[in-house]
């Protein structure tokens, strides 16, 4: 499978740099001044609020959205980053219509629409003007703790321990931070470098250090981590993607999205990024409506996404769903793979360095005594790449030394109690690594914040006890 680059045989789309460029602007546009007042007069400032308890952070919204009624801004946003330092990329990437929105009140039948507390969210944030970092550092505590992975719930968990006076290190595998946020999230989501300004201003509380280049498992042990800090976070997050188990799946053509989509976010010049004709896209999921979306965007003539259920079992949103179709993306249910059909310039062929996919068989399904099952239909469609979305799996080789093997897992995943601590002592994990919660930006936040709280928590016991 394609992991560094993109197959030979795609090629750009001829589109200008310009019109690609305006396909990949905002996905909704920001709220004016004017828009945001109306809308946030529309919040019923709830007593016992049930959008906080749908936010995984615990925002609280209702305040924030008084602030923004009473042309507070920057206490608007304090209040926001307060809870959620991310709170910017959250506003945008957040699946806001399934939490908060959902939740809102306003969600009834008699009226139009929950209060858009995403885009007020963002609105506070965006137009915030600070003299200099909404916090202060706490008073150094002496102690250093170490947070392996500059993704959300890393990123998190160091800026609320820094603000209890801890230092912090962060190893980072990547030559940037930022994780999922910075690699992950479909283009016209996060736009232009927005994710790693999130980053600057972050750091700018001061005590945090990032180290590149340092992958668990590879040039960094958790044993050595151990002796070394007071503390270990691991915001390890998910780096491998599953297969489809197909033979010809090393054929040119097929890629994980994921890689896909980190190649597409780092790209300086859209109209020189090579893209399939004809993709087909396997999964359900946000990923996979994410890929499809930006395929379409980048000048792929058809992309078909495939799943192997209904509409109604895809972990996608009804909304994403319908951006997919807005772009022109066909969705197929009830269909799974069956076989890759591979080909070079001599005919049909299952291998050879110049094979390359030129389509792909799937199986009609359905759903009997419970089980899902063929009908005994197929079908084929024509493509010259196929997207793989269908989950992404824990990498072992992270834990591979002989401490790390004393971490208890649950399933692929590392276990946790309910503040996040690890089998092992002064070792905590969050994020998409641990079997808890759901694998979105926002609930990495909240891990990696409760884990902080933990941190400080365990480690002020030790003072006092000493």
């Amino acid at each position: 499978m394609t992991t560094s680059s993109t197959p030979s045989h795609w090629a750009p789309s001829g589109l200008a740099e310009e019109a690609l460029s305006a396909r990949f602007t905002d996905l909704h546009p920001a709220l004016s001044k004017r828009q945001a007042f109306i809308e946030s007069s529309r919040c019923l400032y709830c007593y016992d609020a049930p959008c906080i308890k749908a936010c995984p952070t615990s925002i609280d919204i209702p305040t924030f959205i008084r602030r923004i009624h009473d042309d507070n801004l920057e206490g608007a946003a304090s209040e926001i980053l307060d809870a959620n330092i991310l709170g910017g990329s959250c506003a945008r990437v957040c699946p806001t219509e399934i939490l908060c929105e959902q939740s809102c009140v306003r969600n009834q039948g008699d009226e139009c629409q929950p209060v858009l507390i995403g885009l007020l969210q963002r609105h506070a944030l965006d137009n915030a003007q600070f003299e200099a970092h909404p916090f202060t550092r706490g008073a150094s505590t002496g102690r250093r703790i170490a947070v392996v992975g500059a993704g959300p719930a890393g990123l998190s968990c160091a800026h609320r321990l820094a603000r209890f006076g801890h230092d912090v290190v962060i190893f980072e595998a990547e030559e940037k931070a930022g994780g999922l946020n910075e690699y992950g999230i479909a283009r016209y989501k996060l736009t232009d470098d927005f994710a790693a300004r999130e980053v600057e201003f972050l750091l700018e509380i001061g005590g945090i250090e990032i180290r590149h280049g340092q992958r668990l498992g590879d040039n960094l042990a958790l044993a050595s981590l151990t002796r070394e800090f007071d503390s270990v976070f691991l915001g390890l997050g998910l780096g491998t993607s599953h297969a489809l188990g197909l033979t010809g799946e090393d054929a040119s053509g097929l890629m994980a999205a994921t890689d896909f989509i980190k190649v597409l976010r780092q790209s300086g010049e859209l109209n020189a990024l090579a893209v399939p004709r004809h993709a087909v896209v396997i999964g359900a999921g946000n990923t996979a409506i994410d890929i499809a979306v930006q395929a379409r965007r980048l000048g792929a003539q058809t992309v078909d996404l495939v799943y192997r259920r209904g509409e109604e079992q895809m972990s996608a949103t009804h909304h994403e769903q319908e951006i997919a179709r807005a772009n022109g993306v066909m969705i197929h249910t009830w269909a799974r793979p069956l076989a890759l059909d591979v080909a070079n310039d001599s005919g049909r062929s299952e291998e050879g360095d110049d094979a390359a996919l030129s389509a792909m068989q799937f199986a009609r399904t359905r759903v009997e005594d419970g089980r899902l099952v063929d009908t005994g239909e197929t079908f084929t469609l024509a493509c010259d790449g196929v997207f793989t979305a269908i989950g992404q799996g824990f990498d072992d080789a992270s834990l591979s030394d002989a401490h790390a093997a004393g971490l208890v897992r649950e399933g692929a995943k590392i276990e946790v109690d309910e503040m996040l601590r690890t089998s092992l002592p002064g070792v905590y994990a969050g994020g998409d690594c641990i079997a808890r919660g759901q694998d979105l930006t926002v609930q990495a936040v909240a891990h990696g914040k409760l884990a902080a709280e933990a941190i400080h928590h365990d480690l002020m016991l030790k003072v006092e006890a000493a």
